[in-house]
């Protein structure tokens, strides 16, 4: 992805990121002028072959980070854009595997019925599913395994708070949401594209384990 040309000013002093980095998942980064903040938040991007529909939506929070030079407060904003962008492609990739979270509304007749919202998904059950029932473990999420640390946790409730926890405090106004979370939206990139990667070897020419397309 390229990124729109927004004009970043320079900074009176380096930007520092608490952030995972190679060997050190308890590190942090170091950006001394706006080229290198903007070269890092490219190569967050997402294959260009995932669907659009995925890709726009995980675009936003690119732009949201990027914005994070000028105000980093921007950067939060990007965490419920990017996690959003996370539950649309878990829905388009296991929506017909994890069980849809049941209408309390009553259906009177078909002409409603047609026009009931479709099915929807908890992110917490999407998220599970990923370990459960696709089998990721965090040797295949290529931030833990290049930086260390652990990340399944956050998709299986064992480790607080969870993705799917941190979606829901961002969207409902947390007052206590402090500081940017360390490598969230990379962590999101990761697992969109385990999420797609069959779809992606398929789409690439490579051979897939013939699994869902």
């Amino acid at each position: 992805m390229s990124l729109p040309q927004i004009e970043l000013p320079a900074r009176s002093e380096p930007y520092t990121l608490h952030w995972p980095s190679a060997g050190k998942a308890d590190g942090f980064v170091r950006f001394d002028e706006p080229l290198q903040w903007r070269a890092f938040v490219e190569g967050l991007s997402l294959d260009p072959l995932i669907p659009a529909i995925v890709r726009r939506k995980y675009e936003r929070a690119q732009k949201l980070y990027l914005l994070g030079w000028i105000d980093t407060d921007l950067i939060k904003a990007g965490e419920l854009v990017a996690l959003t962008a996370l539950e649309l492609a878990l829905n388009d990739r296991y929506g017909g595997e994890v069980k849809p979270v049941a209408r309390r509304r009553i259906v009177s007749s078909r002409a409603e019925a047609m026009m009931a919202s479709p099915p929807r998904r908890s992110f917490k059950a999407l998220l599970q599913h990923m370990v459960v029932g696709d089998g990721l473990t965090d040797d295949q999420i290529p931030m833990i395994a290049s930086c260390g640390g652990t990340a399944i946790g956050q998709l299986t409730g064992v480790t607080k708070p969870t993705l799917d926890e941190r979606r829901n405090a961002l969207a409902h106004g947390d007052p206590f949401d402090g500081l940017p979370t360390s490598g969230l939206i990379e962590l999101v990139r990761d697992l969109i594209m385990f999420a797609y990667r069959r779809y992606l070897a398929e789409a690439h020419g490579m051979p897939s384990d013939g699994a869902r397309p």
